[in-house]
């Protein structure tokens, strides 16, 4: 925004930073929480603390806004709270979206950081990972959660540990009981953090990074909770109409168990098996480029198969003490001009669900992309340069405040065109 535009919207934001904020016991932590907010709306090229400080005018204290996010000993997890309350009054979400992005760093210096895989690049690089969940609906989402991901070799009860990165700990501030866990168990942490609020969730939407997890999605059904998680081709699966059979005894040792007569095939093969002719056309939602149609832009579009299956594999039948599998929603993404089917989901919701209901809650992730790239690109989610486990956790929570503030604005002005949102 433009100092104007802030101006225009100043008592709008120092409400909602008076509603975040109302747990900070010190005026001057909530004089610098506001602040911060208002140095990551405004414009700018860089969003650490020095730029912003400079562009701040009479609360361009460098030093306070500094030690305010790096080592101020305020819980994030307040103030997330309040913007989750907030935003899922405001949103109405269908879904909470789970994801992770990159943190790009030169340097080696900064919490967690190691050469890691990250989509934001596209390869494994230097980097920390953060990981977050997002109430989400077609319309309009919101980062409510965040954990910064510990690797391996941060860990010193891991194998993997690194000497001179377990040394840096203590000076990165991270907390002894913090070791290194699966991303999909911090997203299950921050699930049961969200619970924990208050919030009701209904459905999980995830990609496979997540949805390859049995223990995830297991996780996700302990708890209640309906989920759409993609998953990788190789996935095996049994059709819906396989059932286990009791297998001849010979008289001697145990009885065997019950089992499926034929092999599990992957979920790739049993869609294929199913063949072209049964992926149905599909629009799911308007897309951002020029159209002929009503709207003037191009709906989103693609042809998808849905199959009714049994998913299997060594981590399912462990989680199932029946011999009989669960029957799931196998979700299949075929173009036309494709050989072959190219995307995979896996589902819980129940066996009436239509199609188009299906496909639309699955490319439903879309919103997360979106709030990464405007937080990334306008508010300054990646642009934290300081090292601490304290400061990172601090920083994309107030990113987060931004984010949700802008979003706030544009359902103000235009309540009816999510187009707009």
């Amino acid at each position: 925004m433009t100092p104007e535009e802030l101006a225009g919207v100043r008592e709008d934001l120092e409400a909602f930073a008076a509603e975040l904020f109302e747990g900070f016991f010190r005026a001057d932590q909530r004089r610098w929480g506001q602040a911060y907010v208002r140095g990551l709306l405004l414009d700018g090229r860089r969003k650490s603390v020095e730029p912003m400080a400079a562009r701040l005018g009479e609360d361009g204290n460098r030093q306070a806004l500094a030690h305010f996010i790096t080592s101020s000993p305020w819980d994030p997890a307040h103030v997330r709270a309040r913007l989750a309350w907030r935003m899922c009054e405001a949103i109405g979400p269908e879904a909470l979206i789970i994801d992770d992005t990159g943190f790009l760093k030169d340097g080696d210096a900064s919490a967690c950081v190691s050469r890691q895989y990250t989509g934001t690049a596209g390869k494994v690089t230097n980097c920390q990972v953060g990981v977050s969940v997002h109430l989400a609906t077609d319309r309009a989402s919101a980062a409510i959660d965040w954990r910064l991901f510990v690797p391996a070799s941060w860990d010193p009860a891991s194998a993997e540990a690194d000497a001179i990165k377990v040394a840096r700990r203590t000076r990165c501030g991270i907390p002894g009981r913090v070791g290194h866990v699966e991303k999909w168990q911090l997203a299950l942490d921050m699930i049961d953090e969200t619970l924990s609020w208050g919030i009701d969730i209904p459905l999980v939407v995830a990609d496979a990074g997540y949805g390859d997890a049995a223990a995830f999605r297991h996780g996700l059904e302990e708890r209640g909770l309906p989920y759409v998680v993609g998953i990788s081709g190789r996935h095996t699966a049994h059709p819906a109409d396989a059932h286990p059979v009791q297998p001849v005894y010979a008289g001697t040792g145990r009885p065997p168990k019950m089992q499926y007569p034929e092999p599990a095939q992957t979920v790739k093969d049993l869609v294929i098996a199913a063949g072209r002719a049964a992926a149905r056309p599909v629009s799911w939602r308007e897309g951002s480029r020029p159209g002929k149609g009503r709207s003037g832009v191009r709906s989103m579009y693609s042809r998808f198969v849905a199959l009714r299956i049994r998913p299997a594999g060594r981590g399912v039948r462990r989680a199932v003490d029946d011999p009989e599998l669960p029957e799931r929603w196998l979700l299949a993404e075929w173009p036309a001009t494709e050989p072959e089917p190219v995307q995979f989901w896996l589902s819980n919701l129940p066996s009436g669900m239509p199609l188009a209901t299906l496909v639309r809650l699955a490319k439903l992730r879309w919103r997360i992309e979106h709030d990464y790239r405007e937080m990334k690109q306008a508010l300054g989610l990646a642009h934290f340069e300081g090292r601490t486990w304290a400061g990172w956790h601090h920083h994309v929570t107030l990113v987060s405040a931004a984010h949700a503030f802008c979003t706030l604005q544009r359902l103000a002005r235009h309540p009816k065109d999510p187009a707009q949102v």
